[in-house]
């Protein structure tokens, strides 16, 4: 056991996994071997493997505080707060980090109620006097760095407190993960790549260094992002990640064949997840695969339709005029755009606006439901992604609004937890409306991914004042940048069934 100890501090996780499991099946009432063996399987990237053996570690010994601690982390990771706290808190007083994780889980959640409600400047304040304390809190500084670029739109000031903690803690792999993928998030990939190069170069990388490095690669040399996916891939097997870096990697050296295996793979275990299907649908179109076409009819599934004015309003102009004097309160006036984000040039509202009080944006979504319900009746008959979750139901899974200026445009993506996605016109630039050009239009099917042959987009909607565009959200979408002293302003939105 200590000899496995000090494997799991090297990183020598599937060593480690391989020498517990022979222990856990001679000795199944050791419970710290359980427990071990459930870290090794987390850092490999089985996350449900993880929780399971923590819960028979637990089982085996209720009362020992690591094991208590480690399945209240997990859950935490997870998203299942009701069920970490009470861990954590039975945790806390015997082990620093169950306190530990309390905390910055009440500051994570401190910091983004302020951002919901734009008090910025308070957030920012709250993080750095939390990193003060607590400087190796990675998701604090993942908030600060996202906030400070939302002020500057400057890479060095937004990585500023990350390069001052790397200078202290010089060896910490999470924060040097933590940058790059700052530098990925403000469109600098090879930035990315260079934060983790050497890291990645280590034969004991942790796999999930090795996926991050391969997603800045992926940007700019697929062959390189494929050494890195399939490393990680041998290291965690069962994990996702790697698996759809490597199909991504291989579509850009050429492979689809090989990629479209990957991709049906990671579809039978998540087949409503959109970025798998959209990385299955960009595999067919290099193959030839006539599925393509059925599953990327975009004259047939994408559906432009105009909205109505609602009530009180007499027109939609007035509607729309009141409407963007609600949203204008809501965009960063500094005018930059959120980190992570498709958009370039422009800003992006961060509060969920289908929960908003404001009475002309409740209108909006009001008005919303009957375009959505027709939406609904059109794909009946629809291919296998949108006609087999739909129950007649739905509900919105995410809603902004984004104001493009001169130049602005989104790149190619597509919206990996939706289901339907949307655009709709609010106000346009000049440039949009101009019928020889497609300056400011929408377009599809062009992947954000390199792929060999390169392809391009095969469907354009000229936007119209009123427009609602409907369509699968894994469908590849984008803008065509424009010229204009007016600005592009837009609502948008996912919906997925209602269970």
């Amino acid at each position: 056991m200590r000899k496995i100890s000090a494997q799991l501090q090297a990183g020598n996780f599937r060593t480690a996994q391989d020498e517990l499991e022979t222990i856990v099946a001679e000795h199944p009432s050791f419970a710290e071997a359980q427990r071990l063996l459930a870290g090794a399987k987390q850092a490999l990237g089985d996350l449900d493997g993880a929780e399971q053996g923590l819960r028979k570690a637990l089982a085996l010994d209720p009362n020992w505080a690591p094991t208590v601690a480690a399945l209240g982390e997990l859950l935490l990771g997870r998203g299942r707060f009701a069920e970490a706290e009470p861990l954590l808190r039975r945790a806390a007083p015997r082990l620093p980090q169950a306190a530990l994780a309390l905390s910055r889980h009440d500051c994570a959640t401190q910091v983004r109620g302020l951002v919901a409600r734009g008090e910025l400047e308070r957030a920012e304040s709250v993080l750095r006097e939390n990193l003060r304390s607590d400087p190796l809190h990675v998701e604090a500084h993942d908030h600060l760095a996202r906030l400070v670029w939302m002020r500057t739109g400057d890479t060095a000031q937004a990585t500023a407190a990350l390069d001052e903690t790397l200078r202290r803690f010089p060896n910490d792999v999470a924060l040097h993960a933590a940058k790059a993928a700052i530098l990925q998030g403000a469109g600098d990939a090879r930035g990315a790549h260079a934060c983790l190069a050497a890291l990645a170069e280590r034969a004991q990388t942790p796999p999930a260094v090795l996926v991050r490095a391969g997603l800045a690669a992926l940007e700019f040399d697929p062959a390189l992002a494929h050494g890195y996916a399939e490393r990680a891939a041998s290291a965690m097997p069962g994990n996702t990640a790697a698996r759809s870096l490597l199909a991504a990697a291989l579509l850009g050296m050429g492979d689809a064949r090989t990629a479209l295996t990957h991709c049906e793979s990671l579809r039978a275990a998540a087949p409503d997840d959109q970025y798998f299907i959209a990385l299955q649908t960009t595999a067919w179109r290099l193959l030839g695969d006539p599925r393509h076409r059925e599953y990327c009819d975009y004259a047939r599934w994408v559906l432009p339709q105009r909205l109505e004015a609602p009530a009180p309003w007499s027109d939609l102009a007035a509607f729309f005029s009141d409407l963007a004097r609600s949203l204008d309160r809501l965009h960063n006036p500094h005018g930059h755009p959120l980190l992570f984000q498709s958009l370039r040039h422009g800003t992006e509202t961060t509060g969920d606006l289908s929960h908003s009080d404001d009475p002309a944006i409740r209108a909006l979504f009001a008005a919303f439901d009957a375009p959505i319900r027709r939406y609904l009746d059109h794909i009946r008959n629809g291919p296998e992604p949108l006609r087999q979750r739909d129950n007649g139901r739905y509900r919105f899974n995410g809603s902004w609004s984004v104001r493009l200026r001169s130049s602005g445009f989104h790149t190619n993506h597509v919206h990996p937890r939706g289901w339907i996605s949307s655009a709709c016109y609010i106000e346009l630039p000049d440039a949009a409306t101009d019928a020889d050009k497609d300056a400011g239009c929408l377009t599809f099917g062009q992947p954000s991914l390199i792929t060999t042959p390169a392809l391009q987009a095969e469907h354009v909607v000229r936007p119209e004042v009123g427009m609602l565009v409907l369509f699968p959200s894994y469908f590849w979408h984008g803008t065509v940048p424009f010229a204009s002293e007016r600005t592009r302003l837009t609502v948008a939105f996912d919906v997925v069934p209602e269970r």
